[in-house]
């Protein structure tokens, strides 16, 4: 068990993302000063077994893990599995890419804020460590869902300060970001 609940007021942190969170990239962070690097986990955990290093007695909070969903319970069978082995769970509700979004994942979620809280309320309930979220801006409700999202009891949420539809090459919507930040007391990660 953990000594503490990792923290996620006045941190750098490195941004969740699928593809780019590797092994590699998260050490490069952690070199460069990031207090907390994001592990990505998914839905094939659940066919996993956990095996305990009986000879080193010894477990790694480095890293909270990152999971794509889009169902509260399986969702809460994985976190299960690992809510020993990371720091806090993590859902990615912002990645706007065709791999999560098909699977009703990632952005997909954006247009159900039903479906949103019934997962963070199930994980929050269901699990010891904390449970953040990560999005992206909404056209116009985006402090309304966070709202929402900061009644499930998460421990933080990563605004992505784009749009579904905006790419990196896109600028950031920094007022946004603002005002999400002004409008909830949940720290905001961006």
């Amino acid at each position: 068990m953990m000594a503490e609940r990792l923290s996620f007021r006045n941190i750098t942190a490195l941004a969740p993302m699928v593809r780019v969170g590797t092994l590699p990239m998260r050490l490069l962070a952690l070199d460069y000063g990031a207090d907390v690097v994001i592990e990505l986990i998914d839905i094939k955990m659940a066919q996993c077994e956990r095996v305990v290093n009986e000879v080193l007695h010894t477990v790694d909070f480095v890293a909270p893990d990152e999971r794509g969903t889009a169902d509260p319970d399986r969702a809460l069978i994985v976190a299960k599995l690992v809510e020993k082995d990371v720091a806090a769970i993590d859902v990615n509700m912002g990645c706007p890419k065709e791999y999560s979004t098909k699977g009703g994942m990632g952005a997909a979620l954006l247009s159900d804020p039903v479906k949103i809280v019934a997962i963070l309320r199930t994980l929050v309930t269901g699990v010891s460590i904390p449970v953040t979220c990560k999005i992206r801006i909404l056209p116009t409700e985006t402090v309304s869902l966070v709202r929402r999202i900061e009644e499930t009891g998460v421990a933080a949420v990563a605004v992505h300060g784009r749009l579904r539809e905006e790419r990196p090459r896109h600028p950031l919507h920094c007022d946004v970001i603002k005002a999400v930040a002004e409008a909830v007391s949940v720290p905001i990660i961006a």
